[in-house]
């Protein structure tokens, strides 16, 4: 067998070989194609291949589009994710928040009840120390000149226990509805009342404050008295008759 020669002509370009490969690629699928006629599946096998290559080699840039929408996707979850965890975080720091105001406010409550228990407390022990310090008087004639005495000194009246008795036995022999309806003052229409025979106007223009307004209350009457006459006399102790 005879050897081909190429002398003479250039040796073959890369685009040659390229071209020759297609065209045998070609006579060997029209070759495939002729020697299976009217087998229908085969038939379709085969040109079937060529649009599947074709999509194979076409789905190099869908690729390219799916792996970019994954990542996109992928970011998206992701920021989702953040979203999720801030506003979780917001919402357990405004339950810490509303927990933190109601503790508070229930401690505010707390403290306010507290000190009006306290103050309570202490109102309740000041009247009881004042009850305790306040003395208590006998509803006699002993009882009415010991309060009566206790008043004028808190009132800055002049007296003593003896000045008072004194005048008080004279006047109305310690009775204190006693009242006067013979002398001057009952012609007058103004008779004298009370321990110390009092008449009505000297008993309104000297009546002490904090004591009743009633002429024959006895411990309003000798402060009554004991005023007038510390203001007349200078003191009750220096009254020895009428007055």
């Amino acid at each position: 067998m005879s050897k081909l020669s190429f002398s003479g002509h250039s040796p073959l370009t890369k685009t040659h070989k390229y071209s020759i490969a297609g065209i045998a690629t070609l006579g060997a699928a029209a070759l495939a194609f002729t020697l299976v006629p009217g087998n229908s599946t085969a038939e379709a096998e085969t040109i079937s291949a060529a649009p599947v290559a074709f999509e194979v080699a076409a789905g190099k840039p869908q690729i390219k589009d799916v792996h970019a929408s994954v990542t996109n996707q992928m970011a998206t979850a992701d920021q989702q994710v953040k979203n999720a965890a801030a506003k979780l975080k917001a919402t357990q720091v405004a339950a810490t928040k509303r927990a933190a105001d109601a503790a508070a406010a229930k401690a505010k409550v707390d403290a306010a009840a507290k000190a009006k228990v306290e103050k309570d407390r202490q109102v309740r022990e000041a009247a009881s120390r004042a009850a305790a310090r306040k003395p208590v008087y006998a509803n006699n004639l002993d009882g009415w000149i010991r309060e009566s005495l206790d008043i004028m000194k808190a009132k800055g009246i002049p007296g003593s226990y003896n000045g008072l008795h004194r005048n008080i036995i004279r006047e109305s022999s310690g009775n204190p509805q006693a009242i006067n309806n013979w002398d001057i003052n009952a012609i007058n229409g103004i008779p004298s009342k009370g321990l110390l025979q009092v008449i009505p106007p000297t008993f309104s223009a000297y009546h002490v404050p904090g004591t009743s307004w009633n002429i024959y209350d006895p411990v309003a009457n000798i402060t009554a008295a004991a005023n007038y006459a510390a203001d007349k006399y200078g003191s009750m102790d220096n009254v020895n008759s009428a007055y």
